[in-house]
């Protein structure tokens, strides 16, 4: 069931955490903040109000949220969008041997970044996430804390887009 803006700024507090606490993987805390924020005259508008929340977030509940995400292809337990994402780009049809370069990829990304690699994989094939694997391990910690921010807001979007009219 969809929801209209009009119908998300009526809601309570528990109510609007209940419906929007998953848009940031497993961390409702941004929803609940970010309730204090209403009215919101759009969905780009609630969208902002929630990335304003993660941006004012010390660096430690940051790297928390990076954290929750799955590795990508991960056969692991995982929240149903993440689920539904990854299949979007066939990351659950991968070959043996593409599974075993994902796994490898995921792994070097962990060593040296110390967390999961993030990608908002909408619009994405296999072979282009490969290649954004690839490129982003030349980053720097640093650079690459921010793109996991940034792919965490787009992922975002995407799942208040599915779940808002």
């Amino acid at each position: 069931m969809r929801h209209s803006i009009s119908a998300i700024n009526q809601m309570n507090q528990a109510e609007f955490v209940a419906l929007l606490g998953a848009v940031f993987e497993e961390t409702p805390e941004i929803a609940r903040r970010a309730w204090c924020d209403r009215p919101f005259e759009t969905i780009s508008d609630l969208h902002q109000k929630m990335i304003a929340v993660v941006n004012t977030m010390p660096l430690t509940e940051q790297l928390a949220l990076i954290q929750a995400h799955p590795d990508l292809g991960s056969r692991a337990k995982m929240a149903d969008a993440s689920v539904q994402e990854q299949a979007g780009a066939g990351l659950n049809q991968l070959s043996p041997a593409e599974y075993a370069r994902l796994q490898s990829l995921n792994d070097a990304y962990k060593d040296k970044f110390g967390f999961p690699f993030i990608l908002a994989v909408k619009d994405h094939t296999k072979e282009s996430i490969l290649a954004a694997f690839e490129t982003r391990l030349g980053n720097d910690k640093n650079a690459e804390t921010q793109q996991a921010l940034k792919e965490i807001s787009q992922i975002a979007r995407f799942r208040l887009d599915d779940l808002l009219d």
